[in-house]
């Protein structure tokens, strides 16, 4: 348990929104159905979503987590992560003859769309994001050449496309904001005709998370981000409540808070990644409660209604595919 360590009147600030996004309730969701109707196993390829509490929790009813697909039994089900994958792996998953669902999150799905489109028009594409992670692999991998990766903007200067007439700008769904406007503004000033999106492809969660997070760190003395190392969404918060001045970390459950980071500390902020489950902040409120927070109070923030339709062929006692 230990002792108190913040002063009398400390208290907890929640950010508004946190935690779960709708791309990542319905990957979720399709592995539960999936469990529920096939029963187990159920093969999917890679972390459905970058979170070790929601991994840990379908492995222990049966999803069996795998890189390879040669490590898939002929004739399994297999669901692809909300990440994305590439056309290589979409095509191996057939020839092999699973049965497949594709939890890929549909703002991914759009970005995926776009590239096609584009592509058979002629455009090549810059995409700017983070190298080895599944979801920028799954979107260079929509094509077989032709798609630039920048991380930075000193990879702006070094990038050679082979032609700057038909050029395109694409992004990672879950990148920090402000990082991704940098990099844009550098793409743009080289290649000046280059095509944006109609709509930023950063998505709606990630934004608004970001933005919780720009209005509740200058009113805490440091900032709780509930969330996976491996979550790209979470580091962006961690990163950016310390950018800000506030002192920030990142833990993937209240067994890892350390009760000196909480010593003499007024107002704690919290917020959660888009693949942190609810639970988990509950947890770092409680533990927090312990340390001698006293009160607890949301922010203000706007409420998310995006919910996003279930594949085909999930339909549970009859109940339609498509979420209310």
């Amino acid at each position: 348990m230990g002792q108190p360590v913040m002063p009398p009147d400390a208290s907890i600030l929640l950010a508004e929104p946190r935690g779960f996004c709708a791309g990542v309730d319905r990957a979720i969701d399709i592995v539960d159905r999936a469990l529920v109707k096939f029963g187990a196993p159920i093969y999917v390829r890679h972390e459905i979503v970058h979170n070790t509490h929601v991994v840990n929790d379908l492995k222990s009813r049966g999803a069996i987590f795998i890189e390879d697909l040669a490590d898939v039994p002929p004739g399994a089900t297999l669901i692809f992560s909300a990440h994305g994958v590439s056309k290589a792996v979409q095509h191996e998953a057939q020839a092999r003859g699973f049965q497949v669902f594709d939890a890929t999150c549909p703002l991914v799905t759009k970005v995926h769309v776009e590239v096609a489109k584009l592509a058979k028009e002629g455009y090549e594409f810059i995409m700017i994001g983070h190298k080895g992670h599944p979801e920028v692999e799954g979107t260079m991998g929509q094509l077989s050449e032709g798609i630039h990766l920048v991380e930075d903007v000193a990879d702006v200067a070094r990038v050679q496309p082979r032609q700057t007439e038909r050029l395109a700008v694409v992004t990672q769904t879950t990148l920090s904001v402000d990082d991704a406007a940098e990099i844009t503004a550098a793409v743009v000033a080289r290649f000046p005709h280059i095509r944006a999106p109609k709509q930023q492809d950063i998505c709606y969660a990630t934004q608004n998370r970001q933005d919780a997070i720009k209005l509740m760190s200058p009113q805490v003395d440091v900032v709780v981000v509930v969330g996976s190392p491996t979550s790209s969404n979470s580091n962006r918060l961690r990163e950016l409540a310390a950018k800000l001045g506030t002192p920030a970390f990142m833990v993937d459950d209240a067994s890892e808070l350390q009760p000196e980071w909480f010593e003499g500390k007024q107002r704690v902020g919290i917020t959660a990644g888009a693949s942190a489950p609810e639970l988990l902040v509950q947890g770092v409120v409680q533990r927090l409660r312990e340390l001698g927070a006293v009160a607890v109070r949301k922010m203000d923030g706007i409420e998310e209604t995006t919910q996003f339709p279930l594949p085909k062929g999930l339909r549970l006692d009859g109940q339609p595919a498509v979420q209310d």
